[in-house]
């Protein structure tokens, strides 16, 4: 019996999209980042994207469990004196809603080359319209 190593001529990639309405961020993060990395497939390799791309839309409708609307808080930093800048999660939900959920799926996913090319698979859209109906995405159910 020989094991088949999927490689770049060989995966199929298909369009998934995820409707976040009510999900929990870190419940919903898991499953992206499975799904980013092709974990979910008979065919996933370590070494090479098996993995599909994700839309997700009404990213403004994500819920966290306990306070953590209250006391949970994304830092970027400049890189210049004086330029942290600490954003709690009901502004973040107020400005960028997306982020929240793409900020999740970055620290999920591995680091590295490959790493990055499957986090480019992830789009996050507010609201329910998104522009990748060409690709004709399965919806998938996420309890």
């Amino acid at each position: 019996m020989s094991t088949t190593l999927a490689n770049a001529a060989t995966v199929q990639q298909n369009w998934v999209v995820i409707d976040a309405t009510d999900l929990v961020v870190g419940r919903l993060a898991v499953t992206i980042a499975n799904v980013l990395r092709g974990k979910h497939k008979v065919t996933y390799t370590p070494h090479c994207d098996t993995g599909d791309f994700v839309v997700v839309v009404n990213a403004e409708k994500v819920q966290f469990t306990g306070k953590k609307w209250d006391q949970k808080e994304y830092q970027d930093y400049s890189h210049y004196a004086g330029g942290q800048k600490i954003t709690s999660a009901k502004e973040m939900l107020a400005r960028k809603p997306e982020e929240i959920i793409r900020r999740a799926v970055k620290r999920m996913m591995p680091r590295g080359p490959l790493g990055y090319k499957q986090l480019g698979k992830l789009k996050v859209y507010v609201g329910n319209q998104h522009p990748h109906q060409a690709q004709q995405p399965q919806e998938l159910k996420i309890k």
